[in-house]
């Protein structure tokens, strides 16, 4: 009788070692923030939408496989939906923009690939228009932004994090000229 109490009780525990799973990780597309960043600001970059490929909505990041492969990692995710973190790291690198007066942006994201050990590419069209002058006063703009990466999920998360900040850059440089124009990476 003590045999199939042994040998049922190491096959319950070989069992429940097996379901366990990989802690999930998190990441933000905002930065870490150093120095000193209490800039006055005057005017104000207002986003209006932010969208994304469906492909890769998710809380999970997605990374390209091979020539036309994706795959999500179950144990890497974004602190929120894509969408909304590139709204909240787009929000915070604009935020001490130095703008005069108000402006809004709409930005399109046409392809957000991340493809460990060698890139990530960010493709946007946005528009930016001043909210002072109305509607008539605006600029569409396409830019397409890639910053080279290391193998691991880390390094794909700060070169993502650098195309946000290029991108903010960008919008920021159109919204502080006379005649707003689109600018080159």
């Amino acid at each position: 009788m003590a045999f199939p109490l042994k040998f049922t009780l190491v096959t319950a525990l070989l069992l429940l070692a097996a379901c366990r799973s990989d802690p999930i990780q998190f990441h933000t597309l905002t930065p870490e923030q150093v120095g000193d960043h209490s800039r006055a600001t005057v005017g104000v970059i207002q986003i209006e939408t932010v969208s994304v490929p469906p492909q890769v909505d998710r809380a999970q990041i997605v990374i390209r496989e091979g020539n036309g492969g994706l795959a999500i990692l179950e144990t890497q995710w974004w602190g929120a939906p894509l969408v909304d973190e590139l709204r909240s790291a787009l929000a915070d690198q604009l935020s001490n923009s130095p703008v005069q007066g108000k402006h809004s942006v709409r930005v399109d994201v046409q392809r957000f690939d991340s493809v460990p050990g060698q890139y990530a590419l960010m493709d946007v069209r946005w528009r930016l228009r001043s909210a002072d002058t109305g509607d008539t006063a605006r600029v569409i703009c396409r830019s397409t932004l890639q910053t080279p990466s290391g193998a691991t999920i880390d390094d794909l998360v700060l070169a993502q994090q650098n195309n946000v900040k290029r991108l903010a850059a960008l919008i920021s440089q159109a919204a502080t000229r006379s005649q707003p124009s689109c600018t080159s990476p």
